[in-house]
């Protein structure tokens, strides 16, 4: 036997999800039923959620490339050859 739920979102959430679920060939029912049987099977929420911020690294390359700082490279050979010097 079916329930139904009542999800309330915001109107830009429901179309932009609806667009790229029908592009994977699904309708938000479904979607939802899959999310749920996800939940079940995996004893959780079945996706990692997380407020972990930027280490100290990381925020330094972002800075690094805000300020125009940075390599850039025109092939994937020349990366390579700059990754293992």
């Amino acid at each position: 036997m079916s329930k139904t739920i009542t999800v309330r979102v915001d109107e830009n959430t429901k179309e932009c999800a609806s667009k790229v679920l029908k592009e994977v060939g699904l309708d938000m029912s479904t979607a939802v039923n899959m999310f749920l049987r996800q939940v079940i099977i995996t004893n959780g929420i079945p996706f990692n959620i997380s407020a972990e911020k930027p280490n100290k690294v990381t925020l330094n390359a972002f800075n690094e490339l805000d300020n125009g700082g940075g390599k850039s490279f025109s092939s994937v050979d020349a990366l390579m050859e700059d990754l293992n010097g």
